[in-house]
């Protein structure tokens, strides 16, 4: 009886080098996770929260607990991890508020996240504050005046954060050596007369 299987070379290279390509889409799972966790747990018991609970206060305790636990974790911790970006205030010795927005050089060992976490960390941060915008309109039409204050609170917060990374990526911007894009957008912004040449 003849064999007829044949010789089949593993390559164990492949299966090494394709679970670290995996790995390095998401180098900080944690951090990625509570990213969204707590905003998306927010929007979520603001929706559920007339079925979940008919009482306001412990529905209003808990959404504003979970987007101060968002507040936190994304200045302190994801925007540093995810993107290499922190803001801060301090106060001088002159007793004025200074704010602080820095950007972390980024080097080849760097511990900066990745492209996904990068996309991670600016859809979260953009995308929920535009949902709570939108339940403040709908608060504000169906008039429902103890869920407008709730829902203000949270674009106060979420807002903040936004404001703050963003701030923190112009300066990033900033600090890099200009490109022909940003040299002609800077002429054209400091001349603007020069369009019209061309026109």
């Amino acid at each position: 009886m003849a064999d007829d299987t044949e010789d089949v070379e593993l390559d164990y290279a492949a299966d090494e080098q394709e679970r670290a390509r995996r790995g390095a889409l998401i180098r900080h799972p944690l951090a990625s996770f509570f990213h969204l966790f707590f905003r998306v747990g927010a929007i979520v018991i603001y929706l559920l929260c007339d079925w979940i609970s008919k009482n306001f206060s412990s529905c209003f305790v808990l959404i504003i607990t979970l987007l101060s636990f968002d507040f936190w974790s994304v200045k302190n911790v994801t925007g540093r991890l995810l993107v290499g970006l922190r803001w801060w205030n301090q106060i001088d010795e002159d007793g004025r508020s200074l704010w602080v927005f820095e950007a972390k050089k980024t080097s080849r060992d760097s511990t900066i996240g990745t492209e996904v976490e990068a996309r991670i960390f600016w859809l979260g941060l953009i995308i929920c504050p535009l949902i709570w915008t939108f339940f403040f309109f709908t608060s504000l039409f169906s008039l429902k005046i103890k869920w407008l204050s709730l829902v203000v609170a949270s674009i106060s917060l979420q807002v903040a954060n936004l404001y703050g990374y963003l701030r923190c990526k112009a300066a990033e911007q900033d600090h890099q050596p200009p490109d022909k894009s940003s040299l002609t957008r800077q002429l054209l912004l400091q001349r603007p007369d020069i369009i019209f040449g061309i026109l």
